[in-house]
């Protein structure tokens, strides 16, 4: 199989084999050798160190997948859309993507091998093209094929998916729209935790709309234009705004003492098929934000 991209001025000067694995064509560098993996830059074959430039073409051959690792596993799923490509969710807040360090099983990914099936490029992640935090709630997208893999990965690689989520923050961002533009990196002082106040890092930027302000708090409409881990959060936290609920990045709010994470991805916009024009899925705001929304407005 085979993917191609072209290198963005954002990613300049990363090795190739990082690039590869943020972007999602690979979940891990490792799996580039794994996979007796061929690369090439502007035609000419190069190593997994190879630093790329702006505007370079890469192409990437991987042999075929091993069978999926993943245990199939009965576990209920809120399917918000199905076709013989790919399969949509509403991932449930308190469930894990994929199976990793201390989350081998009980993920979205045991779930869609027992449901669906899925015939995906990676045995560790089957059908998995992207990420959403295990409290995050929100639409997930899920290709059922490896020619579909391929195709949602590399539009997510050119940011050609069109991603918006809903937000409860604690304060208030001035002004009330606008973009933050940085760099997010690991904090050095809490190695589970990132932050953009580091002089190093990967470029992280967020639009963001305030849909209604209140006294204390404010719900807010975010699109991130990139994909680092934990950005929102901690774009919102270094704002001032922390998410309210947020393990990590917020303290325990006065007024609202047991609210978990109030980070919901609402919408994601994307092409299924190569023939078909975007299509844009919607999962309902959960009723934990409604219920936090509701009490504000009184």
């Amino acid at each position: 199989m085979k993917f191609e991209f072209r290198i963005e001025p954002i990613h300049a000067g990363m090795r190739v084999d990082r690039y590869l694995a943020e972007i999602g064509a690979v979940s891990t560098r490792s799996q580039i050798e794994r996979r007796s993996a061929a690369i090439h830059v502007n035609g000419r074959p190069v190593k997994a160190s190879y630093r790329v430039c702006a505007d370079d073409r890469v192409v990437l051959e991987l042999s075929e997948p091993p069978p999926t690792t993943v245990t199939p596993e009965r576990i209920e799923l809120d399917v918000l859309y199905e076709d013989n490509r790919v399969v949509v969710l509403n991932k449930g807040q308190g469930i894990v993507v994929h199976p990793g360090a201390g989350n081998p099983s009980g993920t979205i990914a045991n779930a869609l091998v027992h449901r669906f099936s899925i015939d995906a490029t990676d045995p560790e992640r089957p059908g998995i093209v992207h990420r959403l935090d295990k409290e995050t709630s929100g639409v997930l997208i899920a290709a059922k094929d490896v020619a579909t893999n391929e195709f949602l990965v590399s539009q997510f690689a050119t940011r050609k998916t069109r991603k918006t989520y809903l937000a409860v923050v604690k304060g208030h961002l001035s002004p009330l729209s606008g973009s933050i533009d940085g760099t997010i990196g690991r904090d050095p002082h809490h190695r589970t935790r990132f932050t953009s106040r580091v002089s190093r890092g990967k470029r992280a930027v967020t639009e963001y709309r305030t849909l209604c302000r209140f006294a204390t708090h404010s719900y807010l409409m975010l699109h991130p234009l990139t994909g680092r881990t934990h950005q929102l959060r901690v774009h919102m936290h270094d704002s001032g705004a922390p998410i309210l609920g947020d393990p990590v990045y917020a303290r325990r709010d006065a007024r609202f003492p047991s609210a978990t994470l109030m980070l919901h991805a609402y919408s994601l916009t994307i092409r299924v098929d190569p023939r078909e024009a975007p299509r844009t899925f919607v999962a309902p705001l959960p009723a934990r934000m409604r219920d936090v929304l509701r009490e504000l407005h009184q």
